[in-house]
């Protein structure tokens, strides 16, 4: 091990709180660099990226027209207060508007990230409604703020539960149903069913917005069964509801589509993002508003603003990320490895492995869930779960665990051949394992 990989690791041990863990456990992995899909520790050692980091680096590590233009924009205007007009603010604006349903009369509100961009939204449609409860999924996660975390259906909301006004519902899983579902037709209809009488037991004069992941990420990338959005949506509407989806981790590419929703004819009110929007390179989020909600704001004050809403340096990242995107096809390029490379291949490995419950996804956006028997479907256990991802880093695979899950997430710029790469480490583990 190099030296400066000595000194990160004792630097995170000694000086650094550590997310979502003791600090007692932390890192023993370093990255010194990266280029592409693939990234590197001081010594030299590489791995195929196959996590996209937290599912962020959508267009790869160090693109060089992402770090250029960040590079350009610093010695521009590297910082300005978002009380002040400026010229790149307004293209990144025009750059991911241009992606949403909305037309003309859409705005965007910048934030720092997700989880602060999940607050905005909920704040928006608060004020918009004149109403407080929101209902969100169990099975979900929106960020790590006051409001976000409370909103997150996982037991990381428990510790932090001082948010109120908040109400959980589960949605689509027909892997797991909750609703004794033998199809998806099924699946769908009882969900809907199931999200509307909670919506009834809640008094729906009360309910100020319905929040979805638009494909539920962390939680195990739940692709939502064909009409289920919709039927959210006719929801929402029978009620007078603000429908958020939360395309945070879903957006920009990752399912193969610019944005999630693309694949579902479904119309939000509100889209939240980050992560991909500019693979984030700079910190950056924010709320895509239609029309009818920023209609609200033009002569009333949206009572909300951050310090780095719509920082410079991040904007450029967009601009440049989005653009980059657009010229060299790497949307399409994710839905061909999707289609033609992670579907089959992770399939292939799930008719041979007794290990494997389910594989699910798009894009490149997949997961696979282990389990210790495949007719109780009790999920593998986190012993078995930390001996996998050991020997996926060993065999040069840096990878994303998630509970009893491997979840297949590699920038969209990944190649065929790295695909298969990755794909060769995996089904070589899992068979181990087995």
């Amino acid at each position: 091990m190099a030296e400066d990989d000595v000194r990160a690791i004792a630097a995170a041990r000694d000086l650094l709180i550590q997310s979502w863990s003791p600090s007692s456990a932390a890192p023993s992995f370093v990255i010194a660099g990266g280029s592409g899909s693939r990234v590197w520790n001081h010594a030299g050692e590489q791995w195929l990226d196959m996590s996209s980091m937290l599912v962020n680096t959508n267009i790869g590590h160090q693109h060089p027209r992402v770090v250029e233009a960040i590079a350009r924009q610093a010695g521009e205007l590297v910082t300005a207060s978002p009380a002040l007009a400026v010229r790149v603010r307004g293209e990144a604006a025009e750059r991911v508007l241009a992606r949403a349903p909305f037309g003309p009369g859409g705005k965007v509100f910048f934030t720092n990230g997700g989880a602060d961009a999940i607050e905005n939204a909920i704040r928006m449609a608060r004020v918009h409604t004149g109403r407080n409860k929101v209902v969100s999924m169990y099975r979900s996660y929106h960020g790590n703020t006051g409001v976000a975390i409370v909103a997150t259906g996982d037991r990381r909301r428990v510790p932090n539960e001082y948010a109120t006004g908040h109400v959980h519902a589960f949605g689509p899983y027909l892997y797991r149903s909750e609703f004794w579902a033998s199809s998806v037709e099924e699946e769908c209809e009882r969900a809907l069913h199931h999200l509307e009488r909670v919506v009834q037991a809640e008094i729906p004069e009360t309910v100020a917005a319905i929040l979805l992941e638009t494909v539920p990420g962390t939680a195990g990338i739940l692709v939502p069964p064909p009409g289920y959005l919709a039927g959210v949506r006719r929801i929402a509407d029978r009620y007078g509801i603000v429908l958020i989806l939360d395309e945070v981790m879903a957006g920009f590419g990752r399912t193969g589509s610019w944005l999630a929703l693309d694949q579902h004819s479904v119309r939000p009110d509100l889209i939240v993002f980050a992560k991909g929007v500019n693979s984030g390179y700079v910190p950056a989020g924010g709320v895509l508003v239609s029309p009818e909600i920023a209609a609200t704001f033009q002569e009333r004050v949206f009572p909300g603003g951050l310090t780095y809403s719509g920082h410079p340096l991040a904007m450029a990242a967009i601009v440049a990320t989005l653009d980059t995107m657009a010229d060299e096809g790497i949307v399409e390029n994710a839905a061909r490895i999707g289609a033609e490379v992670l579907g089959p291949g992770l399939a292939a490995i799930a008719e041979t492995n007794p290990l494997v419950g389910e594989v699910r996804g798009l894009g490149v956006f997949w997961a696979v869930e282990l389990v210790a028997d495949p007719v109780t479907k009790e999920p593998l256990g986190a012993g078995a779960m930390a001996a996998i991802k050991k020997n996926l880093l060993d065999g040069g695979v840096l990878p994303f665990i998630a509970d009893n899950r491997v979840h297949v997430v590699p920038p969209c710029v990944i190649t065929p051949d790295e695909a298969r790469e990755g794909l060769a480490v995996l089904g070589s583990v899992l068979a181990a394992a087995a």
